[in-house]
């Protein structure tokens, strides 16, 4: 579980494809404090650390730098997100697993991806930014919770953020200096592919209320 408070962000060195899952080798300034085995959210999807450094089983085979580490992406994974999208060079977002002795300081996070959404618009509001974006929708998604609330929390590449002025299929997030700097979305354009997790507690009342209703 995820908090959705980005720590840092790393880059991806080198993607593998091997049958349907692919290989992702990156790097990060705290490599060398994840273990085997350890829950890391990439760009808000959860992956398991396979190998680190010098440590676990490399599925690539190749010899790893002291701050570089492999997580692998199945076909469900990269269907659902951006990270199919990625190449060599491309920046993600870290968080790493909440501790339950800590502040809730975002929202809950799962660290499952529902679908993705597209940037359609960074708007400069003397100092901080407001994005636009907007996401495939259908009754059926929006009866399984697939969809925002004004003043709800959305998470955005896996950043926990407020969402703002929603509609049918769009809404704004406004973005402040440090969060800008910290995550990818000083990278975040018109056109870019994001991935979005909605509210889990969204979810488990849209669910209930389509039992009930049968």
């Amino acid at each position: 579980m995820f908090s959705g408070i980005v720590e840092g962000t790393a880059r991806v060195v080198k993607v593998d494809k091997e049958r349907e899952n692919v290989h992702f080798t990156l790097t990060c300034s705290f490599a060398h404090e994840l273990g085997i085995d350890q829950s890391l959210a990439h760009n808000g999807v959860c992956l398991t650390v396979v190998a680190v450094g010098n440590k676990g089983i490399n599925p690539t085979h190749a010899p790893l730098g002291e701050q570089e580490y492999v997580v692998t992406a199945m076909s469900e994974t990269l269907e659902r997100s951006n990270l199919g999208l990625l190449k060599p060079g491309d920046e993600v977002n870290l968080e790493r697993s909440m501790m339950m002795n800590g502040r809730l300081d975002g929202h809950i996070v799962q660290g499952h991806v529902d679908q993705t959404a597209v940037c359609i618009s960074r708007e400069d509001e003397d100092g901080s930014f407001r994005y636009t974006f907007r996401y495939a929708t259908s009754a059926d998604m929006v009866r399984r919770g697939y969809f925002c609330v004004d003043k709800g929390s959305v998470t955005v590449n896996g950043v926990s953020l407020t969402v703002c002025n929603p509609s049918d299929d769009t809404f704004q997030v406004c973005i402040i200096p440090y969060t800008y700097e910290v995550t990818n979305f000083h990278n975040i354009m018109p056109g870019t592919v994001v991935n979005l997790e909605f509210d889990i507690i969204g979810k488990y009342i849209s669910r209930y209320n389509e039992i009930l209703g049968k």
